[in-house]
């Protein structure tokens, strides 16, 4: 989906701020940066996961706009959502006037276009990258974090956005990568949720994008403030398929589909877009809902596996529905890619791990209750409760090899990675990598923070081990 930039012609722009024109609205390009180095800022460095993604240490993110960009971003906004910033509270959305409220107002509808890109310094543990693109990103954590005035918002980094503007910055990248998603903790006390949980994807061996915490600061025109801990979350793009699968020529897709039928709208492209060519994702669709599945197992179970990964779907789904997932397929229809593989088939990719590793889907209920927030349904163990409208999940479960092999997976997962033991590890050394940067000299607050105090996050330590428990105790029912 491409994104609209301030940085071309801004005609609402204009009016509203008074004629300004793009170089006013963008910081002014330097012809040299002395920061520059080919390994930190070269089209040809290869991309170096130690500096960028590191697990024993916090980066620092420092991003700068101008008083009229962050008017031009709420413009954008209010223009695309329907709403301005901090309009679902009390607070008047000024960075240097009082805490504009931040108590959880109400999501809206969101567009389906993306926020516009603006042009903006970024210093990344203290290092200059100039004319960085910069954008907000999400839905329900960017609609809820928009609306309650909270700061720490949701965005994503592009190096090289602006490079037919800026020559100078052509084929940016830091240290090897394009870009960057900046995922807040929208929802998760603990601010760790969408680390670990990739983490231990990786672990049960299902790919999975790398993640690493940061310390992020932004000046949103008056003076930076501290936004806290942030999880960067890799890109699914060539450089993460290369890294994880080997090779980087298979269609990457991002659907937004349930498989029930093959809509091309569905399927997003992250690259070959212009063959448009969506014959193995349609080959997969079709296999998938294919009357064999009932006539002839056998037959059924051989076509859908010439053109989807099964088995490694099926380890996915042991981990998903093991730890518990509010928002992923079953119960929305987003937050997973695909990619085809060098074995020329259909691979599952998880993503969006925030709603993940908790009994409650942000709404007050349960999983045993069934439905969470905004009516979304956290899968079971067992998937009986998933209906015909999520065919990927209910015809693996009715399948008599599908499922005991999905149940073997489970074991397997819960006995060798989710044990109590090694998840009170993870949790602890996560936690205290990022304390210092949460509850001691550098402290979350709001609006600069979801948390409304220092305990939330040391409460939901506890909560977090005593889920993988419950969990664990859920699977011995499950499985004996």
């Amino acid at each position: 989906m491409s994104s609209l930039r301030f940085i071309f012609p801004i005609g609402l722009l204009v009016l509203t701020f008074g004629c300004k024109t793009p170089d006013e609205l963008a910081p002014a390009d330097a012809t040299t940066n002395s920061d520059w180095t080919e390994a930190s800022h070269g089209k040809n460095a290869a991309p170096d996961y130690a500096t960028v993604f590191p697990q024993d240490r916090v980066n620092t993110l420092e991003i700068t706009m101008t008083a009229a960009q962050w008017q031009a971003v709420q413009a954008d906004m209010t223009t695309k959502f329907g709403y301005g910033f901090g309009t679902g509270s009390t607070g008047s959305g000024a960075p240097g006037g009082g805490p504009p409220g931040g108590n959880g107002g109400a999501p809206g509808s969101f567009s389906t276009e993306d926020p516009a890109y603006i042009a903006l310094p970024v210093r990344f543990n203290g290092k200059l990258y100039n004319n960085v693109g910069f954008r907000l990103k999400g839905n329900s954590s960017l609609s809820s974090a928009w609306r309650s005035g909270i700061y720490k918002l949701p965005f994503r980094l592009n190096l090289d956005e602006f490079e037919d503007t800026y020559p100078a910055i052509k084929d940016q990248r830091l240290y090897g990568f394009q870009e960057l998603s900046l995922s807040p903790a929208y929802s998760d006390n603990s601010l760790i949720r969408e680390k670990i949980v990739a983490d231990l994807f990786r672990l049960a061996g299902v790919p999975a994008a790398q993640t690493a915490f940061y310390k992020v600061y932004i000046d949103f025109g008056a003076g930076k403030k501290y936004c806290g801990i942030y999880t960067l979350v890799e890109v699914i793009d060539d450089t993460m398929v290369a890294s994880q699968f080997g090779d980087d020529e298979g269609n990457i897709y991002k659907p937004e589909s349930t498989f029930q039928s093959f809509v091309a709208s569905q399927f997003e492209k992250k690259n070959n877009k212009t063959a448009a060519d969506y014959s193995d994702v349609k080959a997969f669709v079709a296999a998938l809902n294919s009357p064999t599945r009932t006539s002839s197992p056998a037959a059924w179970r051989s076509a859908l596996e010439a053109t989807f990964n099964v088995d490694h779907y099926l380890t996915f789904l042991a981990v998903n529905n093991t730890i518990v997932n509010w928002d992923t397929y079953g119960a929305m229809a987003h937050n997973y890619y695909l990619y085809n593989s060098p074995a020329g088939k259909l691979t599952w990719i998880p993503w969006d791990h925030n709603m993940s590793m908790t009994t409650s889907g942000g709404g007050g209920q349960t999983q045993q209750g069934g439905l969470g927030r905004g009516g979304m349904t956290a899968v079971s163990l067992s998937m009986s409760e998933v209906g015909t409208g999520w065919p990927l999940l209910r015809y693996v479960a009715d399948d008599p090899v599908y499922y005991p092999r999905y149940k073997e997976y489970v074991r397997q997962f819960t006995n060798t990675v989710f044990t109590t033991t090694a998840m009170n590890a993870l949790i602890d050394r996560n936690y205290a990598l990022i304390t210092p940067y949460v509850t001691g000299s550098e402290t979350e607050q709001k609006p600069y923070s979801y948390l409304n105090s220092t305990a939330d996050f040391v409460n939901a330590m506890t909560t977090l081990k005593t889920h993988v428990v419950t969990r664990n105790q859920a699977v011995t029912t499950f499985l004996y």
